[in-house]
């Protein structure tokens, strides 16, 4: 079974009625899974050291992807979740372009691997850095990887701060794909969000996008905000469908003030309910649906000739940082402050202060401050925790037989598995589970019976949906 169902157009998740268990399971902590073991357990026992090592140890030949994290915004919305800061002058812009030029050559030297797949370029807002830097970057790459075989080119807009010379100039370096952050068109909810945006805004930002010749183009929403209902919902996904982008998806507002103070400037009792927040994504879903989009994965949505579309009825979508991709490159490179890599021997995550950042640049040595050695273990409950993410099936005694040599080494997993069984979430044939389409919504709890690391005090979680 894979991420979209076998009509594609079916009603996506929705409970047959929202029930009292059901939304006690909507108000579980668990992880959103873009990786496993997931970032809160990173640890200081990965270091600069430990990079350089695996970076030698890539096979010449590796596929690469490259994430380029710019951590600044002219303002920092109430709901954001990213590391960032706003940046209101362009000398920190310049010293942090600098920064990355840097970085780029250090990554470069330390490996002969060099066949770049996938570029993104994260935030923040990434065109920040205005026209010129972002050529040099861009510039820097090509002449120090091998873009020749470069498959998607992918960077995160702000549709505030496009306009037709910016479009232009992500066409000159090759970007050919945009993700806009729309989360929701009603202007009360917009300033309760502290980020106004009128419709129109946008609107001419997608256009100034396509007439640059840039057509691959994401739309983000969001559902759980404060002041908003499941009808803002469902204009804001009717209005996104009719820009005709090619990906959207519909992520639930994670409310985590302990991690992002900001946040605390969100009025709690706006914030819709659990019950609130199921009608909403599953009202948002229905008109994409209805619009002819197809459902991938948990929260993407995208057009039926669309690679990501295509990837989840093949059984070959994946998820990484950035959620449901394309992206199989054999590693991923960090590249900025807080930036998280992946390499075949763990995950590496760059130092989250600017400062310590760039007095290791500057000294030639990585800024990895944090990371985690994979085990065999890891890797297996990973393959499992991610095939469930993206195909919402998994024979995890396969898995378990293939990379640990023992049909039974996931056993753990069976009795947290069958109390999800007793709620309807998921049906278990020995170690076979498939979540049931009406439950999809709480596919990150079927997810969580596998990780091992759950337990740990150091991490607390958004909730279920």
């Amino acid at each position: 079974m894979t991420g979209v169902n076998a009509a594609g157009r079916r009603c996506w998740h929705r409970f047959d009625m929202i029930s009292e268990r059901s939304l006690l399971l909507a108000e579980r902590a668990v992880p959103r899974y873009t990786s496993y073991p997931t970032a809160p357990h990173f640890a200081n026992v990965v270091g600069p050291d430990d990079m350089r090592a695996w970076l030698a140890g890539l096979d010449p030949g590796a596929s690469l992807s490259l994430y380029l994290h710019v951590p600044y915004c002219r303002s920092i919305c109430h709901y954001c979740g990213c590391h960032t800061k706003a940046a209101l002058k362009d000398g920190a812009l310049e010293v942090y372009a600098s920064g990355l030029v840097q970085e780029i050559d250090l990554l470069a030297h330390a490996t002969q691997a060099k066949r770049v797949q996938h570029i993104h370029w994260g935030g923040g807002t990434p065109s920040l850095l205005g026209h010129a830097r972002l050529r040099v970057i861009a510039e820097r790459l090509r002449n120090r990887f091998d873009m020749a075989g470069i498959i998607e080119h992918a960077i995160e807009l702000d549709p505030r701060y496009v306009d037709d010379a910016l479009a232009e100039a992500l066409a000159e370096i090759g970007v050919n794909r945009v993700s806009f952050g729309v989360q929701d068109i009603n202007a009360r909810v917009q300033k309760a969000i502290g980020r106004v945006q009128p419709a129109e805004q946008v609107e001419r930002a997608v256009a100034a996008i396509r007439r640059a010749g840039i057509n691959a183009i994401n739309l983000d929403l969001m559902y759980g905000l404060p002041h908003q209902s499941e009808a803002d919902v469902r204009r804001t996904a009717q209005w996104a469908a009719s820009l005709k982008p090619g990906r959207l998806a519909i992520f639930g507002y994670a409310h985590v003030p302990w991690m992002k103070k900001h946040q605390t400037l969100i009025d709690t009792a706006a914030l819709p309910g659990a019950g609130e927040r199921l009608a909403q994504a599953a009202a948002a879903a229905d008109e994409l649906i209805r619009a002819g989009y197809v459902a991938v994965g948990l929260d993407h949505f995208a057009a039926p000739g669309d690679t990501l579309a295509l990837a989840a009825r093949a059984g070959t979508l994946r998820r990484n940082f950035q959620g449901y991709t394309t992206d199989c490159a054999d590693a991923l490179l960090p590249l900025g402050v807080s930036s998280i890599g992946y390499l075949p021997q763990g995950y590496v995550q760059n130092a989250s202060d600017f400062g310590a950042w760039k007095r290791a640049i500057e000294a030639g040595q990585f800024s990895t401050a944090r990371g985690l050695a994979l085990s065999p273990g890891d890797r297996a409950r990973a393959t499992v925790i991610e095939r469930l993410m993206c195909d919402f099936a998994v024979d995890f005694g396969k898995i378990a037989a293939e990379m640990l040599g023992a049909s039974d080494a996931l056993d753990d997993a069976i009795e947290p598995l069958d109390a999800l069984a007793q709620d309807g979430v998921l049906v278990r044939d020995r170690r076979h589970v498939r979540v049931t389409e009406k439950a999809r919504p709480f596919v990150r709890l079927a997810a969580a019976c596998f990780d091992s690391y759950l337990q740990s005090a150091r991490a607390r979680h958004s909730v279920a949906v």
